[in-house]
């Protein structure tokens, strides 16, 4: 395989997606701000457990020990002070964590800092902070409640939604808008078209610059499509993808079945997807983002 060159890939993320932290927010939302930093001061020195975002991270960081430089970076974006923030700083280092730069913002959206580290996906806990994000043009989800894959598989494994995630929510608006012949018909007319790039269109082309340093056969990430679409509207994606000149590894087209057991059987380390239905059937499964963008979440 021929490499491309070298790009740096960045993620931000919140500490409440790479902790732990029930119990903390439990005491802030119960006993207020003042209980909360005394609450993490005291317990500074007591590591937190790993949070949902977790293994993703690890994986992530993971890939620059098999690269000739480092091309992942996680910057974290709390919305703890610095001082309160102390004891996450610490459990980073207890789980040796290759993380080194921070935002702390004393209870202020850090999603200001998005473009200043130049991140590339944004992961939170905190909705608001992730449709900020979206609308600025940034790759972002909220991180959900739920377990991780339990494949045990050192791969790095990332799978998307199709409509309002890789792509625009163009074809997604004529479906809820019309119905489903309507859509098809549309695909069908549209299959050499190429859709417009959806907000995670930029992080999918970074981790394909990152794919693309290693041989195929090798690669220590896949990616999966996983997709409500059926035939024959599959033509139009996989012609959208070629023209951008991304791989995607594995396509699903599940015709509308629940995604949660396919989602499983890839083993996925994180999927992405903008209707919450979706998200619910996957986070019984795998940990899961949801992506707040086009018409599936406009009031």
């Amino acid at each position: 395989m021929q490499t491309l060159a070298a790009k740096k890939l960045t993620l931000g993320i919140s500490s409440m997606a790479l902790f732990d932290l029930v119990e903390s927010n439990r005491v802030f939302e119960t006993e207020g701000k003042e209980a909360y930093c005394a609450y993490q001061i005291a317990r500074e020195d007591e590591p937190l457990n790993p949070g949902v975002a977790y293994p993703l991270v690890k994986k992530l960081l993971g890939l620059n020990e098999r690269l000739p430089e480092s091309l992942v970076e996680v910057v974290l974006l709390s919305r703890n002070s610095a001082d309160t923030g102390l004891r996450v700083f610490n459990s980073i280092s207890e789980h040796d964590l290759d993380i080194k730069r921070a935002a702390f913002t004393s209870g202020e959206t850090p999603f200001g800092y998005i473009s200043a580290f130049e991140v590339d996906l944004f992961l939170s806990t905190a909705p608001e902070d992730v449709r900020k994000a979206l609308d600025a043009g940034h790759a972002a989800a909220t991180i959900l409640s739920g377990k991780g894959s339990t494949a045990d598989n050192a791969q790095l494994r990332i799978a998307f939604d199709g409509d309002a995630v890789i792509f625009s929510d163009e074809s997604e608006r004529i479906f809820k808008e019309k119905g489903l012949d309507a859509f098809t018909a549309n695909e069908q007319f549209s299959a050499k078209e190429p859709m417009t790039g959806g907000p995670f269109k930029s992080f999918l082309s970074a981790l394909h610059s990152l794919q693309s340093q290693f041989a195929e056969e090798v690669s220590p990430v896949r990616t999966a499509l996983v997709t409500a679409r059926s035939a024959p509207a599959h033509e139009r994606v996989v012609r959208t993808l070629r023209s951008w000149g991304i791989r995607i590894d594995e396509a699903l087209f599940l015709g509308g079945l629940p995604k949660g057991a396919f989602l499983k059987s890839f083993g996925a380390d994180i999927f992405f997807d903008d209707q919450a239905a979706h998200c619910e059937s996957a986070q019984e499964h795998v940990a899961t983002g949801h992506v707040p963008h086009g018409i599936a979440n406009e009031s």
